[in-house]
């Protein structure tokens, strides 16, 4: 039996939770079962990790603004490509990749929202707008997966696609990469040489965009600093909002106490440089960092939003607080310091029950029996 041709489609090569999420399936499924391929932008980390798996990779100019050449480009590039199965990621690939797919008679498509962003957009126009884009679009998609059970719940009732077709997977992480340890280690002691890094370090990972709500750690950082004086506070990602982060730490006087780290394909394994993690989210889909660091064992500090309080429990493995309460994040970071008793216990706990619930296997084998159960559909 012929394997399915399955053409995988997310608009950016930077290594965010979508891109993450590709790159597992690219991994993870079996090759002699699925022939799968690869379109994004040429240029990024991602595009280059699929090629170093040995995947087809495929470039496409993918852009924000409308481009019916873009729509063109797609449609040929799956017509001939003789695919089964076109899998998008994001608004931006799930909105040409399907307006193309429906062009080239795609046989089936697949979906996957990595959280509904379009719905915190502050312009009410645009949320209008993409809700009824995501509706029209769902007509033609065979399924809408969804990666936590509070994007699903929203998304059934936003309408945003028939019920039918509205599918939960949820996202999944496996157990570090052999040898990620060590190299996490040494890339320690050189930030440590270079930086002057020592403990407590408080840390997270997280694209610098408006949904990370980094600038309410960046507000918690001055308080941190008074009540522990020693403490740094690590921001491992890049994005949109570095030069106005860069400013406002100067502006704030935060310099010696918030260093940036920028975009870093040794991300994960740097989570070894972290005493607490913390994740200051204003939404979540189902964010990865926070399992990779639950399986490290580092003490969690996070907002108490959709997708986050899915993975960690107030109090038990973890601690939450309200969005955009910089003195709330604060004092949960200053009592996971100060309190080691209650930061091992709480790490302990996240670690030996997070992990589990969240595995890679489940979730690679969840869309590999999406795409049997698609290939399987009358013509």
């Amino acid at each position: 039996m012929k394997p399915l041709r399955v053409l995988q489609m997310i608009d950016k090569s930077f290594l965010g939770g979508g891109q993450q999420i590709l790159l597992s399936l690219a991994r993870g499924l079996d090759r002699e079962r699925f022939d799968l391929s690869v379109c994004s932008r040429g240029d990024g980390p991602m595009a280059e990790a699929v090629r170093r798996l040995e995947r087809p990779f495929l470039p496409a100019a993918f852009s924000k603004k409308p481009s019916l050449r873009l729509v063109g480009d797609l449609r040929r590039l799956l017509a001939g490509g003789g695919f089964d199965i076109l899998h998008t990621h994001g608004g931006v690939a799930g909105l040409f990749g399907r307006w193309a797919a429906r062009k080239a008679g795609t046989r089936s498509v697949v979906h996957t929202l990595h959280g509904i962003h379009y719905l915190h957009y502050r312009n009410p126009f645009l949320r209008r707008l993409f809700i009824g884009l995501e509706r029209r679009f769902s007509r033609f998609t065979d399924a809408v997966v969804c990666v936590s059970e509070g994007d699903h719940a929203r998304a059934l009732r936003m309408r945003l696609g028939p019920a039918s077709r509205l599918r939960l997977i949820r996202n999944g992480v496996g157990p570090p990469a052999a040898g990620e340890e060590p190299e996490g280690m040494a890339n320690l002691l050189d930030l440590r040489r270079t930086h002057g890094l020592e403990p407590p370090v408080v840390g997270t990972i997280a694209r610098l965009h408006r949904q990370k709500g980094l600038v309410f750690l960046i507000g918690a950082a001055g308080a941190i600093r008074d009540r522990i004086p020693k403490a740094r506070v690590v921001i491992v990602g890049g994005g949109p909002l570095e030069a106005k982060f860069r400013r406002m730490i100067r502006e704030k006087g935060l310099d010696r106490t918030v260093l940036l780290l920028g975009e870093r394909t040794d991300a994960a394994g740097l989570l070894s440089l972290f005493d607490v993690f913390v994740l200051p989210s204003l939404w979540e889909g189902l964010p990865l960092v926070l399992i990779e660091a639950a399986a490290r064992g580092k003490p969690i500090a996070a907002t108490d939003v959709e997708g986050v309080r899915e993975i960690v429990r107030d109090g038990e493995t973890g601690l939450l607080v309200p969005s955009r309460d910089p003195a709330a994040l604060a004092a949960a970071v200053i009592r996971l310091l100060a309190d080691p008793a209650l930061a091992g216990r709480l790490a302990g706990r996240a670690k030996a029950e997070i992990p589990p619930r969240f595995t890679l296997e489940r979730m690679v084998a969840s869309y590999a029996a999406l795409y049997d159960e698609l290939a399987d559909k009358p013509l």
